[in-house]
């Protein structure tokens, strides 16, 4: 399997860190994103939306983070859940952090950090930082008596909610200030064959200093 990503992306890392995790083959390709890449013909050929990531699979074309993760879960036969009750959860999971949670974490920290400073629209921060704030809140009370996100090991869930948490760039999020958060991304930080972002897609924007 080839997923077309870049270190930067938080969406690209939820599909990284489950195929790492996963035990599946695949490699990384790399896409140029503030190259313009992604408005290129030929990456349109691949993804009309123009967005990574994409995950090529024996001539499937797979793309949206969540999707391409059940694809890789399904192949790998784990991280759905134990059961039906738990794989819906880890769908409605997947869902709320698409909106409430990586959604505004990656648009604002774009916004905070890979914009001239000049152009960086501080009343739209403010308000992105606010609601990111209240999403935080629902996560670290959901996490403050258990290990997991739904039920009792690792999924897609997880993969999903920690996208953009262990990006040092700041965006309003501190793992100092949520102590269930934190404990719970150490967790994933500590299961076998774990990588960070950008020890684990090419690309970084210490590439682009």
């Amino acid at each position: 399997m080839k997923l077309h990503c870049f270190g930067e992306s938080g969406n690209a890392y939820k599909a990284a860190l489950t195929l790492r995790l996963s035990g599946l083959e695949w490699q990384p390709v790399w896409v140029d994103f503030f190259g313009g890449a992604t408005r290129s013909p030929e990456f349109r050929a691949l993804n009309p939306m123009g967005e990574v990531p994409v995950l090529e699979d024996e001539g499937i074309i797979v793309t949206q983070s969540a999707v391409i993760q059940r694809h890789v879960a399904a192949r790998a036969g784990q991280f759905l859940g134990a059961d039906d009750a738990e794989s819906r959860e880890v769908l409605r999971w997947q869902f709320w952090d698409t909106h409430k949670l990586s959604g505004l974490a990656g648009s604002t920290r774009f916004l905070m950090n890979f914009l001239p400073e000049d152009k960086r629209p501080q009343a739209v921060i403010a308000f992105q930082q606010a609601r990111l704030e209240a999403s935080c809140k629902v996560l670290e009370q959901h996490l403050g008596a258990r290990d997991w996100i739904v039920g009792t090991t690792p999924s897609l869930a997880d993969f999903a909610c920690c996208g953009y948490l262990f990006y040092p760039e700041p965006f309003g999020f501190s793992r100092t200030e949520w102590p269930a958060i934190d404990r719970w991304l150490t967790r994933i930080a500590d299961l076998p064959g774990w990588k960070h972002p950008y020890d684990l897609m090419p690309g970084s924007p210490a590439d682009r200093t």
